[in-house]
């Protein structure tokens, strides 16, 4: 099967990433090696996740593509620009949702009129038009203390997304989801992203979830990180909801889940020798 193919106005930035070390401690007498060279190429309007396991280096890598975290060496450019300090045409969203509570979502949301200097009428159109998208126009008015953790994350979804950025960072924005929840945020993501496609590089520890939303994964070693795979995602989008039931999706899952076994990341149970009851005891 063949994803849709991006449409002609896509909004996103090519972000290329050339021989990036980070290597924290440099001048103390314990350094610590975060990340190995890596070398990553990213189309305007891709969606690419990183998946590995805690302490990798994946939240690292990220932040140093919003500038917020400098490299030992190598080079990182957003649209052909090297990224020597914070970039601002970008969404960041974390797994906190980190709404201030004492503004109303709809305000919080605004927040980016109000910092940003921009045009607060235009960012107010696009607002109301994000909370009808995501069924949230009842919530404009409530407090985050007044919505579950659902509805909070897609507020923040909106706030990361209102100003319309070419490019978006986004760092496990759904792991303090129930599964549920987690499914229709995902699908949300998704719909949200066709409609303009920027760029976007989603960190996440959920292989089905980087499979649900990528085109392409990249899988990262234990620390210190490095680029030890590159894989494609070849399924069509919109992404179906129940995606396990596509033999295509678990070839993908199960590639990821060998390359970590592989590696050491997961471990199988070893069973005391002579027993082989499934419950652990003898027959």
């Amino acid at each position: 099967m063949s994803p849709v193919s991006a449409s002609a106005d896509k909004s996103g930035v090519p972000i290329a990433i050339h021989n990036l070390t980070k290597v924290f401690g440099e001048d103390g007498d314990t350094p610590f090696r975060a990340l190995k060279k890596i070398n990553v190429d990213i189309t305007a309007g891709e969606f690419i996740s990183v998946v590995g396991a805690s302490g990798c280096g994946k939240s690292t890598l990220m932040l140093m593509v919003a500038g917020l975290l400098k490299g030992s060496t190598g080079q990182i450019t957003v649209n052909g620009k090297s990224v020597m300090e914070p970039i601002t045409d970008v969404g960041i969203a974390f797994q906190d949702h980190l709404l201030l509570e004492f503004r109303t979502a709809f305000d919080n949301v605004m927040l980016h009129a109000d910092i940003r200097g921009l045009d607060r009428k235009t960012l107010e159109t696009r607002a109301r038009d994000l909370f009808k998208q995501l069924r949230l126009e009842h919530a404009m008015d409530k407090y985050p203390r007044q919505l579950s953790g659902g509805m909070r994350q897609r507020v923040s979804l909106i706030r990361t997304l209102v100003h319309e950025p070419s490019v978006l960072l986004m760092d496990e924005p759904f792991g303090a989801l129930d599964a549920l929840t987690r499914l229709q945020v995902r699908m949300d993501l998704e719909a949200l992203w066709l409609r303009r496609r920027p760029t976007v590089l989603f960190i996440t520890h959920s292989v089905e979830e980087a499979v649900g939303l990528s085109d392409r994964i990249l899988v990262m070693s234990p620390s210190p990180g490095e680029v030890v795979d590159d894989i494609r995602v070849d399924l069509p989008r919109p992404r179906p909801i129940v995606l396990g039931d596509a033999p295509e999706f678990a070839s993908y899952v199960d590639k990821i889940h060998r390359q970590f076994e592989r590696m050491g990341v997961l471990h199988g149970i070893a069973l005391p020798q002579g027993d082989t009851h499934p419950s652990g005891g003898h027959e």
